[in-house]
C-alpha cells in the first residue's frame, strides 16, 4: 500500500512533511490517540524534548504496529509542543530521531504550539491517522 503524494506546486516544496497525501481505495483507516512524551504517573524526572518526541513517536509506532502497519501507513501527524522554541533548536536531533522511527517517510503533518498536555511532565504528545491495507 502506498499514499499518492499531493504538494501543489503553487504551495512551494515542503521539506520534512507533505501537504497531503491520497490514500489508496479499500484501505481501514486507524486513528491514533495523542500519545504523550511522559505520562503524569511515570517515576522520576521527565526527560527533555528530544527524548520525549522520540518516546511519542515510538508508542504512535507501537499502535500503527498493533494494528499490523508500519511507518510507511502513516497518512497524517499532528504534533502537539508546549515551546516551539524547543522544536525549533532541536531540529537536526528531531530529525534523526524521525528517521531512527519512519525512515523518509514524511505524512502530512501539522505542528501546534499548546498551552499545556494534560500529562504533568509532557512537552510533546503526537496523534496519527494511519491507512492499512487499501489497493491501487
Amino acid at each position: 500500500m502506498s499514499f499518492d503524494i499531493v504538494n501543489p506546486k503553487s504551495l512551494g516544496e515542503p521539506k520534512g512533511w507533505n501537504n497531503g497525501l491520497l490514500a489508496p481505495p479499500g484501505g481501514r483507516i486507524l486513528f491514533v490517540a495523542g500519545q504523550a512524551g511522559w505520562e503524569t504517573e511515570t517515576a522520576g524526572d521527565p526527560p527533555g524534548f528530544v527524548e520525549q518526541f522520540g518516546r511519542a513517536l515510538d508508542k504512535v509506532m507501537a499502535v500503527v504496529r498493533e494494528a499490523g502497519g508500519g511507518p510507511e501507513d502513516v497518512g497524517r501527524m499532528t504534533i502537539y509542543v508546549t515551546d516551539l522554541s524547543s522544536y525549533r533548536a532541536s531540529r537536526k536531533a528531531l530529525g534523526e530521531a524521525w528517521r531512527a522511527r519512519l525512515g523518509k517517510h514524511y505524512p502530512a503533518v501539522s505542528m501546534v504550539e499548546v498551552m499545556g498536555l494534560v500529562d504533568e511532565g509532557a512537552v510533546v504528545e503526537i496523534e496519527a491517522t494511519a491507512v492499512l491495507g487499501g489497493t491501487r
